[in-house]
């Protein structure tokens, strides 16, 4: 038997998710259950598998926003599996789709480890993004806020002058899971993670406000501490996160392949995720 025959493409199930769980966790990623379970709910037709021998190998995730941008994240291959190009095979295919959906834009926030394969599949570098971590010990009580659900006509009119695609359909299952932290027409969302706890995605109109929702949802107590995944060209955003006494942990390249998608991005203070954008 070839080693081709043992190999198998084909769409991410929801039968795969514990086993999608070990495959980020042995990269030390901080997907959780529900993490995975949220990008097969939204992207049924383009959450992409790679299985050897009946076990799961690779993975990668296409989300789209309409015809406007699509994101690629958890690219991922179990590392005994590594070297078998099975990640190039999956983002090929994942831009086949893309391409197949007149999809104008893709990007994805890529490791220096993935930076030369993206290169090489048209990808052309436009910022940094960066994770920072912190004890969330800079909360304090603040008044003022309400705990609800956002309507889906404030997402479109916050959150789509700020990203520059509508991702109404994310966001409002964000919001069912874990409802975001509201103060006027800004908006935090906070999820639990598999090794912390993560604030973001995160728009607003001022630093105070972001100040202001950030050291009300780190009052809550995180035992792995907090992730805050920021683009570091907004330099308000880094200074509030050094404020609260985070620092920074990892960092990454957006990259972008297709027409250049850039919008109000001072108002961006945290991003959904690396896998999301």
């Amino acid at each position: 038997m070839t080693e081709s025959s043992r190999v198998v493409m084909r769409k991410l199930t929801a039968d795969d998710i514990p086993s999608a769980v070990e495959l980020s966790a042995e990269a030390g990623w901080n997907q959780t259950v529900e993490d995975w379970w949220t990008l097969i709910e939204l992207t049924p037709e383009s959450c992409l598998a790679i299985e050897f021998d009946g076990e799961l190998a690779a993975t990668t995730t296409l989300l789209c926003h309409g015809r406007r941008l699509a994101w690629i994240g958890m690219v991922l291959t179990r590392i005994r599996y590594r070297g078998h190009g099975f990640a190039r095979c999956l983002m090929t295919e994942a831009l086949r789709l893309a391409d197949q959906m007149r999809i104008e834009t893709v990007k994805l926030d890529a490791t220096d480890q993935g930076r030369p394969l993206y290169e090489k599949m048209g990808f052309r570098c436009e910022q940094a993004v960066e994770r920072w971590w912190g004890k969330g010990e800079g909360g304090r009580a603040v008044a003022g806020i309400i705990d609800q659900q956002l309507s889906q006509d404030c997402w479109r009119d916050v959150d789509l002058g700020a990203f520059g695609a509508d991702r109404t359909e994310l966001l409002s299952t964000l919001a069912r899971r874990n409802p975001p932290l509201l103060l006027g027409d800004s908006y935090l969302f906070t999820r639990p993670g598999r090794v912390a706890s993560y604030l973001g995605p995160c728009v607003c109109e001022t630093p105070e406000s972001a100040s202001t929702l950030m050291q009300r949802a780190l009052q809550t107590p995180s035992h792995g501490g907090w992730y805050w995944d920021l683009l570091p060209a907004n330099l308000q955003a880094a200074a509030t996160a050094r404020a609260l006494d985070f620092t920074p942990q990892r960092h990454l390249t957006r990259m972008v392949r297709g027409k250049e998608l850039r919008a109000k991005e001072q108002a961006i203070y945290a991003t959904a995720r690396f896998e999301l954008g």
